[in-house]
């Protein structure tokens, strides 16, 4: 086991070399890419932006501050024709995204909820505030009067099968068994 260990220490140490050396080379490129954005930035500034010297007289002043309204002027143009383009390049691309979803024919259906809605809620909800209408449907219903049948009187006339029950106990009720049976 002890070659084996040994052996296990070298790999370890070796890694742990080769990640130094690494982090040390990326140390390096980030440094030199650091710089290189530094130059490129002060290489636009001195192109797109000369220095300022300002003048003494008013008029010239003046002047100065037409040139720079101009150059602002001529900076929000091609702002708004940027993004008018990036508008335009995007609508076509959800378009031609449509397009491509409709030519491969597979619709996702979203998960539907189901939701309890009145229909008034859901006719407010779809006309909103132009729904008057009320679409209680219960309140239109015409009232009906039922009928009494037979069946339906002799029940009512018989009542409460309790009160039955505790007329016919006892002597009495036998009394009065005899006297309906006569």
């Amino acid at each position: 086991m002890g070659d084996e260990e040994k052996r296990n220490r070298a790999i370890t140490a070796r890694r742990q070399h080769l990640k130094s050396v690494m982090l040390q080379i990326a140390a390096t490129e980030l440094e030199k890419e650091e710089s290189r954005r530094e130059a490129e930035k002060q290489n636009y500034l001195a192109e797109h932006c000369p220095p300022l010297h300002i003048p003494g007289s008013m008029s010239e002043v003046q002047e100065l501050c037409k040139q720079l309204h101009a150059k602002i002027d001529t900076a929000e143009e091609e702002k708004y024709d940027m993004e008018v383009r990036v508008q335009k390049s995007s609508k076509e691309l959800e378009d031609m995204n449509q397009k491509l979803f409709d030519l491969r024919g597979k619709f996702k259906r979203p998960p539907l909820r189901r939701v309890r809605m009145s229909a008034d809620a859901m006719l407010k909800a779809l006309l909103g505030s132009k729904h008057k209408v009320c679409m209680d449907l219960r309140a239109n219903l015409k009232q009906v009067k039922k009928e009494d049948t037979e069946k339906e009187r002799d029940l009512r006339d018989v009542g409460d099968w309790r009160k039955n029950i505790e007329e016919k106990s006892g002597m009495e009720g036998r009394k009065k068994m005899f006297e309906s049976e006569s």
